[in-house]
């Protein structure tokens, strides 16, 4: 049972209190608010099969029939020459080193198990690491917000408002950033809602249910449209990412059920698909509590 999740990099008081029937932890955070709340357990995934571990966690495995983009359009690699590498999920092959230029040679390094890119000239390591995406699912009215992407990848496609982590901000930070970015909506952080990871692109998820402050939005410089939709009429079949096909269908069958969970899971993107394909994955090892 997800309890609470600390905001790191900031001030936080906490304080109980309770309604409807649940139980909320409250953190005052510096200087946005944000509310976690406790997540009862129980649940399935679509029509999928599903098995429930003695632990209380729901675990299966999904099918659905895939290779995810870059969320926010630019480019995720630095000013080293890379090149994607044909093994190895998504690691990339470093051909100059990005601290000194130098050529960089491909080996196993003493002590390790993967093959490094190590610089010829100054020896040092480039270690690559996996990207945090954070984002909200905004709630209003019995509606949820979504962003029609002013950019590649994905153009013309709605998305949950989300983008990469920066450093020196907690991921609740950078998930209101993004849908202040994105939706000009000024949002509270109710709780943490579904983790995925994607080893294959080497992403990691991380979205939030917020709610608006204030009944205000409307496009950022990344969206063309920013729209509340009912349940029943969130473009499933017009969504840009495997991740937000997965994340909102988790929440419509949330929300029917009346209880909304914690969700973990890995998305396992088919090789050789095409990134506009959201439908072939597996999701793996489901957890919710």
């Amino acid at each position: 049972m997800l309890k609470a999740i600390q905001v790191l990099g900031c001030s936080h008081i906490w304080r109980p209190h309770t309604s409807s029937g649940l139980s909320f932890i409250s953190v005052s955070v510096n200087p946005l608010t944000s509310s976690l709340r406790r997540l009862p357990s129980n649940s399935s995934f679509l029509t999928m099969s599903s098995t429930r571990s003695s632990s209380g966690f729901g675990a299966f495995r999904a099918r659905a029939a895939n290779s995810e983009s870059n969320p926010v359009g630019a480019s995720s690699s630095s000013s080293s020459s890379v090149a994607a590498q044909s093994t190895g999920g998504a690691a990339l092959k470093v051909n100059f080193c990005q601290w000194c230029g130098g050529k960089t040679k491909h080996e196993i390094p003493e002590g390790e198990e993967n093959i490094r890119a190590i610089c010829t000239v100054c020896e040092k390591i480039t270690y690559q690491n996996p990207k945090m995406v954070v984002g909200c699912l905004v709630e209003h009215d019995n509606k949820v917000l979504l962003c029609k992407r002013n950019i590649q990848p994905s153009y013309g496609l709605w998305t949950l408002p989300a983008g990469y982590m920066e450093i020196g901000e907690s991921a609740a930070e950078g998930a209101i950033r993004e849908t202040w970015e994105e939706a000009t909506a000024d949002v509270e952080i109710v709780s943490p809602f579904a983790q995925l990871d994607i080893p294959r692109i080497g992403q990691t998820y991380l979205i939030f249910l917020a709610k608006l402050k204030k009944p205000h939005f409307a496009p950022g410089p990344e969206s063309s449209e920013v729209e509340l939709f009912a349940l029943d009429d969130i473009p499933f079949n017009s969504l840009a990412f495997s991740s937000m096909l997965v994340t909102l269908k988790l929440y419509v069958e949330d929300a029917k059920a009346g209880r909304f969970k914690f969700h973990y899971g890995t998305i396992n993107k088919r090789p050789g698909t095409s990134p506009s394909d959201i439908h072939a994955f597996t999701l793996d090892g489901h957890l919710q509590s």
